[in-house]
This record gives structure tokens, sequence and C-alpha cells, in this order.
């Protein structure tokens, strides 16, 4: 699921974006309106709203509703990428008595609340990092044409050079959060910093692809260079 502003929203007017929250909490009987209850009632997406009106609780302000303290005014992107983040910090999955400040911004019974349990929790959140989306690079892209004299060919690429947050954290997964040249972990050697990188480099012809990606600790990351994986 992709949090971006729509652009064909960009010029709806404040009041008409406010108007139609007042409206769903019109239907749902309340005197407030959580983000959840929008994203499913709302003509418009909430991110449309907190970007126009840089939070939540100013647009319940200004539709004149009473400010709502539910947890369910978490985004799902905010839950899952704090699940991440969790994971990638430890090493490992995350225990429901792990999810606490300072590690986790949110605690194992917001997930419980809002999932029902802590491994369905889980469950939604692999199924969000293995589902299939156009950010993880299906768009080509074509380099060149080449300078005058510079005998560059002209090249179409299947993906994008930039790695998204979700394949990024799908190849940690599977390469175990280990770096695959020396071994080192999260895990086992606190503060190490894990980055996934190229296998073929991109300047070399290699796409962003799961199987031309690895895990690479910083240090193993730069003395590669350019070069190939041996």
């Amino acid at each position: 699921m992709k949090f971006e502003l729509d652009p064909h929203h960009r010029n709806v007017p404040d009041e008409d974006l406010i108007q139609d929250v007042k409206e769903v909490a019109k239907r749902t009987g309340r005197d407030t309106a959580t983000i959840c209850e929008y994203e499913k009632l709302g003509k418009y997406h909430p991110a449309t709203l907190q970007r126009r009106f840089r939070s939540w609780f100013t647009v319940l302000q200004k539709a004149g509703l009473q400010k709502s303290r539910s947890q369910l005014n978490i985004l799902e992107k905010e839950l899952f990428d704090n699940i991440k983040n969790t994971w990638i910090a430890l090493g490992r999955q995350p225990k429901y008595s792990e999810m606490k400040k300072p590690r986790s911004r949110y605690s194992g019974g917001t997930y419980e609340n809002r999932f029902g349990s802590w491994q369905r929790a889980l469950e939604a959140f692999i199924a969000y990092i293995n589902a299939d989306s156009s950010e993880d690079g299906e768009e080509a892209n074509k380099i060149g044409p080449p300078a005058a004299g510079a005998g560059q060919t002209t090249v179409t690429r299947r993906t994008k050079r930039e790695i998204s947050e979700r394949l990024r954290f799908s190849v940690l997964l599977r390469d175990g959060f280990r770096c695959q040249s020396c071994g080192r972990s999260p895990l086992k050697s606190p503060g190490i910093e894990l980055q996934v990188d190229h296998i073929v480099p991109w300047s070399k012809g290699g796409e962003t692809t799961a199987d031309n990606l690895q895990a690479k600790c910083e240090a193993c990351n730069q003395g590669k260079g350019n070069a190939f994986d041996k």
C-alpha cells in the first residue's frame, strides 16, 4: 500500500475535505473519527488530509469533532514499518514483550488490539512485506542515448536502481540478517549495520531483483566498491 498524495485531490478545497470527515463521523454515529474509520469510509485517503493539515488531531479540530485516543488512529503502514525496524534492530523476529520503548514506538498491546493477537499482526506484516508491488522495481528505465563517440549502447532496464524498503527487508530476512561476506549480524555483534547491495552492480547491468541482492555489513559493502562479488 502506498501512502502518497493523490494528484487528483491536490486541488480539493479544505472545506470539502473537512466536510467528508464530518460525514464519516455521522455515518458511524460518533463525535469523532479515527484514521482507520476514515480510511474505510472516507472519500479521500487519510494521508491526503494529514499532509494538508499536518496532523489528524488538527483535522478533527477543524471538523468540530472530539479527539480520538484510539490506537486505531495509527496507519497500518506505520505499524508495519515499526515491526520492520524493530526486527532489523534485533536481527530476528521480535517477541511480544520486546515491543516497547525505546526500541519500539508501539507496544505489543497496540498490535493485539488492532489485529486480535501478536501472531496475527506478524502474519499480516509478512503478507505486507511479501506482497507484489510496483515499487519493488518493474518499471523500465533506459540508459542513453549515448554521447557522441562514447561507444555506449542504449540499455533498457527492467527495474529501478533504488531498492524499496519492502524488498530490502525481504532480502535481509532471506539472508538471516547476516552479512553474506563475513557472517556478522546485529544479533551477535551489536552495533553492526546491515545494508542490501547489488551482487552484479547496477552500473554493470545488474537488476534490482531479490536474486541479485544480498545482505552486507557496512564494512564489507564499502570494501566491495563497484566490483563483482566472488
